[in-house]
């Protein structure tokens, strides 16, 4: 028997023992994960470090402050998320419990990227704890350092039972999706995603699948170019490009790329200085294979901004690159690195017909003045997320679903959506064994009688404000026919003592 299997078996069977089922226990869990990330931020920030060279504090911008988010939600609104569910009623239910109770999948497993090997890891984490269920934790192999950490110190916060570590490469990873889960939580390309979806088809196991894409940015011409294009070199270059929702490239009419070009020119040295492989907020592509394939990505393009790159320490620096079209080596995979390409549309229309004759992106990112032109970019593409006038910013809220569609992924996740993606959201109707003369109509024999019933039932809308508005009429009705009555019969014993003869 593998490690891998051992691991699973002993998650299942200590999952079935019922104890993550209370509440309080899940809060504790959830807590404990956050002292985690509290008193071990030096240890995650050095992992990260080492391996995308990113900064200490870029570390807790990009990774770690939005965990503790998620989890200080979660553990607020923990007894909302998982009490019942009320649903409308209709008449045959109208004396009836119908609600919908959440309950625990069972043993999730989570597959981590390495791009943000703590946040896209654990953020999942968080959602599998709040529902409920156990969850084996797989971060990915190629962030090593941060792998390492997590296998070492997280277990000392977390029950190890129920949330194991298990760290390896491809065999390893294999091996975790011969076994069978509950519900695979997989974050990185498609690639790999089909691969995931695949074996986990084997064992009927939902998936969610959170990959990447071409996420297209169309600017208009009429917005505000200086602001814009600030906003986008910071989307696109933070974390030196490795984000699954950067922008992948610019669609912009001819008239304004040389001013798009000069504006991103421009941050580049005010955000990098001038520089940027000495700046410590700039980091590195995670491994020479990387930064082979973003360098072989610029064949055939301009570069218009930057190109300066260092193999030895996996270093590309912030890149523009135009004379480029929808046929070049640049557009045919997602860049996942820091080079922009900028394409020329001839308006609006060529833009949303770029974007649509693709495989929808995980965002699409717009920048206009013209509400107008938004609403029509929303109507007429499809993506994951649609976000106007800026970049990324959207992952923050906990209220908004993230994930992506068709290649970008399936399902999502964040807040609540992530306590709902990993539950079981159980239909529950409790009846009573009374009424039966109502039951007459769905008993043999058939007849048009029942038969009439039983559409008037069954397809009659019930209008439950309606009935309330009725019964309170019917109520201060009757209360005020009552009041009425009262202040007669009061009149009427004030006038009786004067009108009755005396003796």
């Amino acid at each position: 028997m593998s490690r891998e299997e051992l691991v699973v078996q002993r998650a299942r069977k200590s999952f079935l023992t019922g104890k993550t089922k209370p509440l309080e226990f899940r809060i504790h869990q959830l807590k404990c994960l956050k002292r985690f990330i509290t008193e071990r931020r030096g240890d995650i920030a050095d992992s990260v470090k080492k391996d995308l060279g990113k900064s200490e504090k870029g570390t807790e911008l990009f990774e770690t402050i939005g965990l503790e988010g998620e989890i200080e939600l979660a553990v607020e609104k923990l007894s909302e998320w998982a009490a019942p569910r009320p649903v409308e009623k209709n008449f045959l239910t109208i004396a009836d419990e119908v609600y919908v109770q959440p309950e625990p999948l069972g043993v999730v497993l989570i597959i981590g990227a390495w791009n943000y090997p703590w946040a896209v890891t654990l953020q999942p984490l968080v959602g599998a704890i709040a529902a409920g269920n156990a969850a084996v934790i797989k971060p990915s192999e190629v962030s090593s350092h941060s792998a390492k950490v997590m296998e070492e110190l997280l277990p000392q916060y977390l029950n190890k039972d129920l949330y194991p570590v298990v760290t390896g490469g491809v065999s390893e990873t294999q091996e975790l999706l011969r076994q069978r889960f509950d519900h695979v939580f997989y974050t990185g390309n498609s690639t790999v995603g089909k691969l995931v979806m695949e074996a986990a088809a084997r064992h009927l196991t939902p998936v969610t699948l959170e990959l990447g894409g071409k996420s297209p940015c169309f600017i208009d011409k009429s917005c505000d170019i200086t602001v814009a294009c600030r906003r986008i070199t910071w989307g696109k270059f933070v974390n030196c490009g490795q984000t699954c929702i950067a922008p992948d490239y610019i669609l912009c009419e001819p008239c304004i790329q040389s001013r798009v070009v000069d504006e991103i020119k421009k941050c580049i040295k005010e955000f990098y200085t001038e520089n940027p492989k000495t700046f410590e907020d700039y980091g590195r592509i995670i491994n020479q294979r990387h930064f082979k394939r973003v360098m072989s990505l610029m064949e055939g393009s301009t570069v218009a901004v930057g190109g300066d790159n260092d193999e030895t320490e996996c270093y590309i620096g912030p890149t523009v690159l135009q004379d480029v079209t929808g046929e070049s080596k640049v557009m045919r995979e997602e860049i996942f690195g820091p080079l922009l390409p900028i394409i020329s549309v001839s308006g609006v229309d060529e833009a949303i017909q770029f974007i649509s004759e693709r495989e929808k992106p995980l965002v699409v990112y717009v920048f206009s003045h013209d509400n107008k032109l938004i609403k029509r970019v929303i109507a007429e593409t499809s993506s994951g997320a649609l976000l106007a006038n800026d970049c990324l910013v959207h992952f923050t809220v906990n209220a908004l679903p993230f994930g992506g569609v068709g290649n970008s992924g399936m399902g999502c996740y964040h807040g609540r959506h992530s306590f709902d993606q990993l539950s079981h959201l159980r239909s529950c109707l409790i009846k009573q064994l009374k009424m039966e003369g109502v039951n007459v109509m769905r008993y043999p024999p058939h007849t048009d009688k029942k038969l009439g019933w039983a559409r008037f039932f069954l397809l009659k809308r019930l209008n439950i404000c309606r009935l309330r508005r009725m019964f309170m009429l019917t109520a201060l009705a009757g209360l005020a026919a009552f009041v009425i009555q009262d202040l007669r019969a009061c009149r009427w014993r004030r006038l009786t003592p004067k009108l009755a003869p005396s003796f």
